[in-house]
């Protein structure tokens, strides 16, 4: 679990640090791919946690997500429609999914290792 999550601040952190500079043009593009690209970062941090992870399904996930949501909006943008905006709510409904069930099982996690009431006053 901690690996896409290591990589994630170490994308930030590279992000923050250099001076690359992206074109306007193309921010609409990076947007939405960074968008799929954090989902599948979370649904691989999910599937973790629920011991489901497969390295095959992750990385395949991640390659033709982003280049799905980058190809959306830059057909899109040549018809004449905003369809970045489907990869945008698509995308972001599955992120917030994702978090939400990574919360969850972190929480239930957290709550059984928690000593029980019953416990408790025997530990005193």
């Amino acid at each position: 679990m901690w690996l896409p999550l290591v990589g994630l601040v170490v994308g930030i952190l590279l992000g923050l640090l250099t001076d690359i500079q992206v074109p306007a043009g193309w921010s609409q593009y990076l947007a939405v791919a960074l968008l799929a690209a954090l989902d599948t970062v979370f649904g691989g941090m999910r599937a973790n946690l629920e011991g489901t992870f497969d390295v095959r399904v992750f990385s395949s996930g991640f390659f033709f997500n982003t280049l799905l949501a980058a190809g959306l909006a830059f057909l899109g943008e040549r018809i004449g429609v905003d369809l970045y905006l489907a990869a945008v709510i698509v995308f972001g409904t599955r992120l917030f999914n994702n978090l939400a069930t990574i919360r969850r099982i972190l929480l239930n996690r957290w709550a059984d290792r928690r000593p029980q009431e019953g416990e408790r006053k025997k530990m005193a």
